[in-house]
């Protein structure tokens, strides 16, 4: 009992060690969308519904198997008149069994029916290949999504360890006027105006802290866990800005491949409409055994058997006129969906070509920002320089860190932008 009682402990100990270790893992986004694709809830309904396809597609497959059928009553008889002169007369009661029972098989074999069937095992087919392509593309949509969140976190987080380093300075710059202003070197207008910005930052601070706790707890929703499960990110990992080739063509494109799978299908159900003017050819047999004989003249209180084997033809006359307006109706939607594939792809084009000028748009962002920095880094050095003897003014160097901080948070949220644009490509694409 006491080692029971001890695997018990050590089994949860353990679990719960493994809880604390996967919650303080530092996740990237690869290992995000991992968890994501295994337990985010839209995937797994679209990953139902494909099953539904496949399920369909067997059912439809299971169609072409022959129909074979065991068949058994017992029942009581009723009286047997036999009306020889005239409904009116008198009739002659045929002796009969007071009960009876009768026990064979039935058997049908399509043989031809026009296609339908392969048509229809076909038309599944196509179906699930749209399915699997509906969820790639929602797997695209998901990830996408994730990824915005995932470097919304990234970039929230950057902006404040800024913000901390900007507070600590700003400090430390407080305490430094406050001594110039106890010698009479400043006035205290520039400690005033110095507590007024450093009460900016920390407001700023306090927003962009519930700004990580919203995006957090977003991202736990996506990938499936409790909103308030502690998020850990490479934020501290520089993010890489090279321009990358990309194939931009629409071979893998899953909107793509809808579009194109809706043509295919809509074209099989063309064909199944023209079908229905073809006969329908088929074997069939049977056998029964019944008590008592009362089939055929001599009746007989004896078990008897018969059956019958051959081919049967049936041919729906009807449809050779009523199925031109199904054939008509089959038409147009198949120029319908080879309209909306063109515009499809129209629209795709535009696009892959406007997702791959945002990312060269980003790129140059980031050229840009990281000029403007050094731009800023200098000018704060400069003007502080020239306020500590006393050649500036206070709001010339407080603007300057202004915009230098500003400069930081647009480096970030371009370098963001670079990743986001690339992976907004790469689903368009259907790489991703």
């Amino acid at each position: 009992m006491k080692r029971l009682l001890g695997f018990m402990l050590f089994s949860i100990t353990s679990a719960l060690h493994a809880q604390v270790r996967d919650s303080n893992e530092v996740l990237s986004l690869e290992k995000v969308w991992n968890i994501v694709d295994k337990d985010n809830s839209q995937l797994r309904l679209s990953g139902l519904i494909e099953d539904q396809t496949d399920i369909d597609l067997q059912i439809a497959k299971d169609k072409r198997i022959p129909e074979l059928s065991a068949n058994a009553n017992f029942a009581r008889n009723t009286s047997f008149p036999l009306y020889t002169h005239g409904f009116f007369s008198a009739p002659d009661y045929i002796p009969t069994s007071r009960y009876g029972y009768g026990f064979g098989y039935s058997l049908n074999v399509n043989v031809f029916n026009g296609g339908r069937d392969q048509r229809n095992i076909q038309l599944k087919k196509e179906e699930t290949r749209k399915a699997q392509h509906e969820y790639t593309l929602q797997q695209s949509n998901v990830r996408y999504a994730v990824a915005v969140a995932y470097y919304d976190l990234y970039k929230f987080l950057q902006f404040r360890d800024f913000l901390a380093a900007e507070i600590s300075s700003e400090k430390k710059q407080l305490a430094t006027i406050e001594s110039m202003h106890r010698n009479g070197t400043v006035l205290k207008s520039d400690i005033l105006r110095t507590n007024v910005k450093l009460s900016q930052l920390e407001l700023s601070y306090s927003d962009v802290e519930k700004k990580i706790a919203i995006a957090g707890q977003r991202l736990n929703i996506f990938m499936g866990r409790d909103k308030d499960t502690p998020v850990e990110i490479a934020w501290q990992e520089d993010l890489a800005v090279a321009a990358t080739e990309t194939d931009t063509s629409l071979e893998r494109s899953p909107a793509y491949m809808i579009a194109l799978s809706n043509v295919h299908s809509s074209q099989i159900n063309m064909r199944q409409a023209k079908a229905d003017r073809l006969p329908k050819i088929s074997l069939f047999s049977y056998y029964d055994y019944s008590y008592p004989q009362m089939a055929f003249y001599p009746y007989s209180r004896d078990l008897y058997g018969f059956g019958r084997t051959g081919v049967k033809v049936s041919m729906p006359v009807e449809n050779l006129y009523k199925s031109k307006h199904t054939i008509a109706r089959a038409r147009n939607s198949y120029q319908q969906e080879t309209m909306k594939l063109n515009i499809k792809r129209d629209e795709l084009t535009l696009d892959i070509r406007d997702a791959y000028l945002q990312e060269q748009q980003a790129l140059e962002s980031v050229k840009t920002a990281e000029q403007n920095i050094l731009q800023s880094t200098e000018s704060v050095r400069v003007i502080r320089s020239s306020y500590m003897n006393q050649e500036s003014l206070l709001t010339d160097l407080l603007d300057a860190e202004n915009i230098l901080l500003e400069a930081k948070f647009s480096l970030t949220s371009a370098k963001v932008n670079v990743q986001l644009s690339h992976i907004r490509l790469l689903v368009k694409t259907g790489i991703l």
